[in-house]
């Protein structure tokens, strides 16, 4: 699914991150790693947002340097603290991203509505608050056909309903859809909403991956 060829990532001259030939099977992934040790970096640079040296493929042909648009397509990403034009409508934004996406029309009515977003997703994005910018950002990860999900701390600022939603979606995602999915948390996944997920673990490269 996720293939990565002679991954190297520098800030100036020191390395945050190195991978070497690696390929990582569909599925639901837990990046594991203190503070510091790139687990933010590696998935921003697998959603085409920070520039590297290698390269990083979808399913042996979809490239994120040579095929970027197609690439993009089929990974989605929502930020640890997300920022959006304060001028824009939470459902503008939706709108951008269905057609960035050639998602289906009414594709987001049904993410809207399981997180009670109907009363303020037609407010400017400037008057919304931490929790409504994270849901927001969540329902803008899951437009579209996307192969693959990257969600940076995910369960920060989010109700425990919420979180609930969240996992039915992912979930939902995976067995409907076979959409894999790549989280980054501090707070421990509910292994019970997500059984069979498997961890990556991160110093200064992809030591690890569990089974």
């Amino acid at each position: 699914m996720l293939q990565f060829h002679k991954f190297q990532k520098f800030y100036g001259r020191y390395l945050a991150l190195k991978i070497g030939d690696v390929l990582i099977e569909p599925g639901v992934y837990w990046v594991k790693g203190v503070n510091g040790s790139g687990k933010s970096t590696l998935l921003k640079t697998i959603a085409g947002i920070l520039w590297f040296d290698g390269d990083i493929l979808i399913d042996g042909k979809y490239s994120v340097k040579k095929t970027p648009v197609a690439y993009r397509k089929l990974v989605n990403f929502a930020d640890a603290e997300p920022l959006f034009p304060e001028f824009l409508t939470g459902k503008e934004m939706v709108d951008l991203f269905l057609y960035a996406k050639g998602a289906l029309a009414g594709q987001e009515k049904y993410f809207i509505e399981s997180m009670q977003m109907q009363s303020f997703i037609d407010q400017p994005i400037g008057a919304y608050s931490s929790g409504m910018l994270k849901k927001l950002s969540l329902i803008l990860a899951f437009i579209g056909n996307p192969k693959l999900i990257l969600l940076d701390e995910p369960l920060i600022t989010l109700d425990t309903d919420s979180l609930g939603i969240l996992y039915q979606w992912i979930l939902f995602m995976k067995q409907q859809n076979g959409t894999s999915f790549i989280l980054s948390s501090h707070q421990d996944l509910d292994s019970s909403k997500l059984s069979g997920a498997k961890e990556i673990l991160v110093e200064t490269q992809i030591l690890k991956i569990t089974s």
